[in-house]
């Protein structure tokens, strides 16, 4: 039976450009973001020899509106029978793990079951060079396993900890509206990252398919930006894409996180400080971290944690 898309996952267009999947609702067109596009002076080379281009998150956008603007939407939009290969994480981990020291050496440590876990990105696609980071995708609740299981591998000194320097790194990369110091508190309690030679990973949350429930997320009527102080409760979806957090609050509902490096931002229970864009979504109101690439402006902390209450990190 034929698995339906799902995040993380990549698709080829018929004319070969290579998208990352973004999104669980893919009944109808694909929601992606465009990533690479075949260029014979192109600076990645697939193992097939075929040069390609990596394209940036505002690149892409530029890209399809002036070369396929029937695609341009929210996010790249392809329809169905536009996609000539589909590439799933799970089903390529094997020819991945035969090539790449590095992935075999993380995956043996943490010794996942099989078909819960793959490499998304680069990887993925046969573009990676001897730099690319590693971004390993992790389905369902083994998610919340692998990371207790990274968390003891470091303890006991199998993976090495993220060094200072990875971490300026890190933080330049994503650039966020956090102190690096900030930053570094949330990013280490969550368990998500860690360092294999030179190159970081990251481990990813995706939906099993059993809990896919594809329901759009359509942009909501902006009531402009807004910051809130609310208490969280539930944070069980804080990883996905975008990660959700419930929230106790006089006028909205749920703050909702399109930047990566809010994921996994706050526990429940947790009192946060987010700022972002108030949406109006069928008679509620939601807000929105990450309505651009960088999230310039926007940001989700965790106050509980940064004034020394939370148990996560213990």
């Amino acid at each position: 039976m034929k698995k339906p898309l799902r995040l993380r996952d990549f698709i080829e267009d018929t004319e070969g450009r290579l998208y990352a999947v973004s999104t669980y609702d893919n009944n109808e067109r694909a929601g992606c973001i465009l990533r690479y596009f075949p260029d014979p002076e192109g600076e990645r080379v697939h193992l097939s020899g075929r040069r390609y281009h990596k394209l940036e998150f505002e690149e892409a956008f530029a890209y399809i509106l002036r070369e396929k603007p029937e695609y341009f939407d929210t996010v790249q939009r392809i329809p169905l029978g536009d996609i000539q290969r589909i590439l799933k994480p799970e089903d390529e981990i094997g020819a991945i793990l035969r090539r790449n020291t590095r992935v075999s050496r993380l995956v043996t440590i943490l010794d996942l079951p099989e078909r819960t876990y793959g490499c998304t990105g680069s990887l993925l696609c046969g573009l990676e060079n001897a730099t690319s980071d590693i971004d390993l995708v992790v389905y369902g609740e083994t998610f919340f396993t692998a990371r207790e299981l990274l968390r003891y591998a470091i303890k006991k000194g199998r993976i090495a900890p993220v060094t200072d320097d990875m971490w300026d790194y890190i933080y330049r990369k994503r650039n966020p509206e956090l102190s690096r110091d900030e930053f570094l508190i949330h990013e280490k309690r969550k368990w998500n990252r860690g360092q294999i030679d030179t190159v970081y990973f990251d481990i990813l949350f995706t939906r099993s398919y059993k809990a896919l429930h594809p329901t759009p997320i359509p942009k909501g009527k902006s009531c402009g930006i807004t910051t809130i102080r609310a208490v969280v409760t539930d944070a069980s979806l804080s990883f996905d894409s975008p990660a959700v957090y419930t929230i106790d609050h006089e006028d909205i509902t749920r703050v909702l996180s399109f930047s990566h490096t809010y994921s996994g931002q706050a526990l429940g229970g947790e009192l946060i400080e987010a700022r972002g864009v108030c949406e109006e979504h069928n008679g509620e109101k939601w807000l929105v971290v990450g309505t651009t690439r960088d999230a310039k402006g926007e940001y989700v902390r965790s106050l509980s944690l940064l004034e020394g209450d939370d148990q996560g990190s213990k």
